[in-house]
């Protein structure tokens, strides 16, 4: 690169607003500004798949640079990566953290200084020949706002709204070759910009699609049909691309490695003989269409908006009229910062003597929490409906755990919406998704865990505008109706799980399809998932239904094999008793209780056709997994000092556990019910900043959705939830102090160390008060984000009495409520009844909070 090319570069970015943040380098600033501490890019590289893009908080379009991916590098899931891949393009539609294959990408812009010799053949067109490396050091992001610049010294930046892409390419007055394969050498290159836009995706998974471009504007207008990246269909995308800046000089179209300027529409479909990609090959036909345009009338700059709709050509248009109708890319940045802004106010917090990592790593954790489920409402063409709807519940399986907990909190209307939004797809599909992206339904990966959603945010109030009693019928027909493909929604097994009361290994099902494996896993999550209906039957008066989930929620037992013995590299652990495979004749199989964890076979159980009963996790894993009754389980595995040890060998045992996959988020404070709190502590200072930390490798796995970040956040501001419950485990958060602003009522939660150690040494409370008043209880209920107050929480160095008495212990089904509902011990404050349905503070209340 010449250095007056890299001069134009910088001298560009210098002029970015302020609030943006150089790639893995802190900002510093005397006046406190959230955005000095969001990193976009924690995450981006490792297989953390983070979109670092720009969008709005639960924006449909989410845009950015894309990266190339083939076989050897997988780092394109989120579009962009921080790694020594090439860019090649700019794209508008992201999903953030998944795994699997890349998912969206559409309709990617490739800019371009001129062509070799003005020869429009000398461009490069397909993205395998077109792809250039970016100038290290210059990708930039913040809430609303990308930035990088490529080694051809073009800048790229993007800003957005909810459905359009607002791009300003700044091109070098030296046009610069570009470097790589092919590289042109000597030739002359005019100043004469060509932007392309690809009739592709990431995944390549286009099979037909046309595009068009029109000769005297320049607009450039298309759609195409592609797969999803975790799930069954197909679905069509549209866009439309406009240009300011420069005055059109030429349009056209390109196909494979040629282009032309007539004819100014084409279609493509799958022909059976050019690659379409599926098999992660690079053969799939290039398609797009391109406008030149003269020298830019100032500062070499030319904008392109980019409206996208899954209508139409003609909404998709609309929408970028719209909501960009001036070009004003600084207008529409400030205006996407403001969103963001307001999205983060309901959380604040006292960071003195806390670093500035662990600072970035808790709001960077916090905004990505807001980047999914994407808000496509006005956007689904499958049915006319009043409600709203959202997209990219990218899966249920990781986001109930954390993401939805944390949404009722800090954003109770937006979780309104997404409820309102799973009970709509309950009505106009037949069953609540467990996952779906792009219109289409997902693979389910467990239970059917948005029965676990619902009823977490009806137990916490969420109530405008929702049916629960239509919400109730949709999970309820997850438990008693097998779908003919429960692959991707319900359950399988329906049969033998009501009459065996286990899912059998080699169960015999004609009455559906689905992958014939994780037994365990599968076993373990229904219980769980009927002991939530069981709760949301109660809360709407519906006693039998009540007791005859409560029964079903104990089935977990049936899987457990007291006599199983574990061993990790031929040595004996000393642990007896863990789930196993169990038969339709009721005899045990076998699985190794570390199978499916590092130490064996890692990546043997995701949803391959045969060979585990357990989904990513290891049996070790899985028999913790009783949330609905800890204490029976913790009687089954020896008593509470038994099952700490337990505990703790799982967590500090090298590669027993890994914490990158959601599934292990709760067992981190399972102390709390064998009544040592301070081991929760102690883990959660454990992993954070260890495995949680604000380098680009900052999470240990796949965000999925922001799954990651909201377990961060969580466990920083010092209460963990156990999603589908009134219940949040109390340790101390890692500032001073924080405060939590309910959306709803104005009223402030606000959290008080007492004697805050920022060595984090002194990180086991000792007495903790509540408005003033001695609180005991290890956890708390939602009451306390809603009504507001103050948990001050005194701190020592060393484990105390807090929290520790079967009295204070979180509740358990066995000890707060029998078949008659009565409660007694532990836990008591679960006791609900229908007749205590209320109204405080304008909102209707059902049951009682256990605060």
């Amino acid at each position: 690169m010449s250095a007056r090319g890299l001069s134009v570069v910088l001298a560009v970015l210098n002029l970015v607003d302020t609030a943006t943040r150089v790639q893995g380098q802190g900002v510093s600033n005397t006046h406190f500004d959230v955005f000095d501490f969001i990193d976009p890019f924690i995450g981006t590289d490792n297989g953390g798949h983070v979109h670092p893009g720009a969008t709005l908080p639960f924006g449909m379009v989410k845009a950015s640079a894309d990266v190339y991916s083939d076989g050897e590098n997988q780092g394109a899931q989120g579009g962009f990566a921080s790694d020594n891949s090439t860019i090649i393009g700019f794209s508008h539609m992201h999903d953030s953290g998944t795994g699997g294959t890349p998912s969206l990408g559409l309709f990617p812009i490739f800019p371009q200084s001129g062509c070799p010799d003005d020869d429009l053949n000398r461009c490069e067109w397909a993205y395998l020949d077109r792809r250039v490396q970016r100038i290290n050091g210059t990708a930039r992001a913040s809430p609303g706002y990308f930035a990088v610049a490529l080694n051809t010294s073009i800048l790229g930046e993007v800003t957005v709204t909810n459905h359009t892409a607002l791009y300003r390419f700044t091109f070098p007055d030296q046009p610069v070759p570009r470097n790589g394969p092919g590289s042109i050498g000597s030739s002359t290159i005019p100043l004469s910009p060509v932007l392309l836009l690809d009739l592709i995706d990431l995944p390549r998974s286009r099979s037909n699609g046309t595009i068009s471009v029109d000769p005297t504007s320049g607009r450039i207008s298309g759609f195409g049909t592609f797969n999803p990246s975790f799930g069954i269909g197909s679905y069509n995308a549209y866009v439309c691309a406009d240009f300011r800046g420069a005055e059109v000089r030429d349009t056209g179209l390109f196909k494979n490695n040629r282009a032309g300027n007539d004819p100014k529409s084409q279609s493509v479909v799958k022909d059976g003989v050019n690659g379409d990609g599926s098999d992660g090959g690079d053969t799939q036909l290039p398609v797009g269409a391109f406008v030149q345009f003269n020298k830019p009338d100032r500062n070499n700059e030319i904008f392109v908006r980019v409206g996208m709709s899954f209508i139409s050509i003609e909404k998709a248009c609309q929408n970028a009229e719209k909501e960009i109708p001036t070009f004003d890319f600084e207008g529409v940045q400030t205006s996407a910062e403001d969103a963001w802004r307001k999205k983060l106010s309901p959380i604040s917090i006292d960071a003195t003597g806390v670093n500035d990592s662990l600072q970035t790593t808790f709001w960077s954790g916090v905004y990505r929490t807001f980047l999914s489920p994407q808000d496509y409402t006005g956007e689904n063409p499958l049915w006319e409906s009043d409600e709203p709807y959202y997209d990219s519940y990218y899966c249920i399986w990781d986001s109930y755990r954390s993401i939805h907990p944390l949404l009722t909190i800090t954003d109770p209307q937006s979780q309104t919406l997404m409820i309102r939004s799973l009970i709509d797809i309950y009505v106009h599909e037949g069953y609540l998704p467990d996952c779906r992206m792009s219109l289409c339904k997902g693979f389910t990966q467990g239970g059917s865990n948005a029965d676990v959603v619902l009823t977490d945010s009806f137990l916490k109030n969420i109530t405008d505008g929702v049916d629960w009693q239509k919400g109730y019928e949709a999970v309820v027909k997850d438990a008693e109706v097998e779908p003919l493909n429960w692959a991707v929604e319900g359950r399988g097994g329906l049969k033998s799980w009501k009459e065996l009361k286990y899912i059998p290994t080699d169960d015999y099902d004609p009455y559906g399809v689905g992958p014939f494996t994780r037994s365990i896993s599968r076993t373990v999550e229904y219980a769980y998932n009927d002991f939530t209906i069981a709760l949301l039957a109660r809360g709407l008066g519906n006693t039998a239904d009540f007791e005859k989930y409560l029964e079903r929620s104990t089935y977990w037992k049936n899987m457990y094999k007291a006599d199983q013995v574990s061993f990790i590299n031929e040595t004996n652990t000393g642990f007896v008793g863990f789930l196993q495979p169990r038969f339709l004749n009721g005899t045990f199989g076998f699985q190794d209780p570390i199978f499916c964890s590092s130490l064996l076979n890692f990546t043997s159980c995701y949803l391959n056709p045969k060979g585990h009963e357990t989904y990513e996790g290891s049996a070790w894993l899985y028999t913790f997994y009783v949330p609905q009754d800890m204490a029976t389980l913790i009687t089954t595995l020896g008593g509470p000092e038994e099952f700490t040890r337990r505990l703790q060998y799982l967590h500090y045992t090298y590669n027993l556990l890994y914490i990158g996959d959601e599934q292990a988020f709760l067992t981190v404070y399972l102390g709390h019910y064998s009544g040592r709190p301070g081991v929760s502590s102690d883990l959660a200072h454990f992993y954070i900043p260890a495995q949680f930390n604000d380098s680009i490798i900052g999470i240990p796995g796949n965000d999925d959705s922001g799954a990651m970040g909201s377990f961060s956040t969580f466990s920083m501001l010092g209460f963990f939830p156990v999603a589908g419950q009134d219940v949040y485990l109390i340790i101390p958060p890692f500032f001073p102090e924080i405060n939590v602003t309910s959306p709803v009522t104005g009223r402030v939660a606000t959290v008080r160390n007492i004697g805050f150690d920022p060595s984090y040494r002194a990180r086991y409370i000792q007495r903790a008060r509540l408005d003033g008043q001695e609180y005991t209880r290890n956890w708390i209920g939602h009451r306390f984000f809603l009504e507001g107050g103050v948990l001050e929480l005194e701190l020592g160095e060393s484990e105390s009495g807090w929290g520790t008495r079967p009295e204070d212990l979180p509740p358990s089904a066995s000890t707060s409520f029998g078949s008659s509902g009565s409660s007694s011990g532990g836990g008591a404050a679960l006791k609900r009844s229908a007749s205590e349905l209320k109204v405080r503070n304008g909102m209707q209340e059902f049951g009682i909070f256990g605060s």
